[in-house]
């Protein structure tokens, strides 16, 4: 987990600036009105890339985002999933005080399940309070990647992190790639050693969940169906 200097109170990302219209090497263009969802060529071409199987990338989608494989409620809206417990824990770690905070963001410390457009409303919130800490204390797209690991993605900062998640899920499956290639789970994902994925992509409490057992059978049942 990598922890950057404490920052000033900022004005938020503005979230639905960051989609770019530009080409790309496997779809010539790009709208921000869509959601551009994986394709099974995008699946391949990622999988062959990293020397695993498409079965073993389609089991952790399914453990992060469900069976749909979805990593977007709305166009340029990844899934998100903001943890204000870390929120508090990067605020206390970078010297920043959250208690002046409490009156006039109140949204932002409320608990309780929400739906997407409701935590993103309240990551946006917290945006407002220190733009870094709600980017790194989130959990971003269909594979849910702490934004606390962008460095580990491969990108050069939150923003261009966010940038990507927000454009596509390719781009998502690409930053899943990056991920797992620096933080030496690959060679798990690529021997389907469950458990040792889990332990590091889920944390060392993945077994109490069944995080690998469940990341097992989603595998053999997708890996079944290429037959």
């Amino acid at each position: 987990m990598i922890f950057m200097p404490a920052t000033k109170a900022v004005s938020p990302f503005d979230l639905d600036s960051f989609y770019l219209e530009v080409p790309y090497p496997w779809e010539p263009f790009f709208h921000p009105d869509s959601i551009h969802r994986l394709t099974e060529d995008d699946f391949r071409t990622v999988a062959d890339e990293l020397g695993v199987e498409v079965a073993a990338i389609k089991a952790v989608v399914e453990i992060e985002a469900g069976k749909t494989h979805q990593g977007f409620s709305a166009p340029q809206k990844p899934l998100v999933n903001f943890d204000l417990s870390m929120f508090r824990s990067l605020a206390s770690r970078r010297g920043v005080s959250l208690g002046r905070y409490m009156s006039s963001h109140p949204d932002v410390f409320k608990s309780g399940r929400r739906t997407q457009p409701e935590v993103f409303s309240r990551l946006e919130s917290a945006m407002q309070i220190d733009t870094t800490l709600a980017v790194e204390a989130t959990f971003w797209g269909m594979f849910q990647i702490g934004g606390f690991n962008w460095q580990k993605c491969g990108v050069s900062s939150p923003e261009e992190f966010v940038r990507l998640m927000s454009r596509s899920e390719r781009d998502q499956l690409e930053l899943f790639a990056g991920f797992i290639v620096n933080t030496d789970l690959l060679k798990h994902l690529r021997n389907k050693n469950w458990a040792q994925f889990a332990r590091g992509y889920n944390g060392p409490a993945y077994a109490r969940s069944g995080y690998h057992t469940r990341l097992a059978a989603a595998y053999r049942r997708y890996k079944s169906m290429e037959k």
